[in-house]
């Protein structure tokens, strides 16, 4: 079964930096891009970056110059180097995987870890 397992999260103080990470099992089909996806409380989810190849690239624009995202090798696993972060950031923050199945693409999600950024 497919599992998306992310951690990092935690408390930051405004200005400081986190690395989340997502670890993906039980794809056997082809990866077609990772995410990151958040959720700030009382609001709905958003996308926050993306990527189909290590050099492939995609933010919102309000991370965008103080985030990165990045996959290894295998592309099974996706990370989020976040800096300079500001109490906006705090949310449910979730990996999100794209996958061949039955001849299409899939979406799994992972379950979400917390960020959040206070003083």
């Amino acid at each position: 079964q497919v599992q998306l397992v992310e951690s990092g999260g935690g408390v930051v103080q405004p200005g400081g930096s986190l690395r989340l990470s997502c670890a993906a099992s039980g794809i056997n089909s082809r990866i077609r891009a990772m995410a990151w996806y958040r959720q700030p409380p009382g609001k709905q989810r958003e996308l926050v970056a993306t990527t189909s190849t290590p050099r492939n690239t995609d933010y919102a624009d309000s991370v965008k110059g103080r985030f990165t995202i990045s996959r290894d090798n295998a592309r099974n696993t996706v990370h989020l180097q976040m800096s300079s972060l500001k109490p906006e950031d705090t949310a449910v923050y979730y990996c999100n995987v794209i996958h061949e199945a039955a001849g299409t693409y899939v979406s799994s999600w992972g379950q979400g870890t917390q960020v959040t950024v206070s003083s």
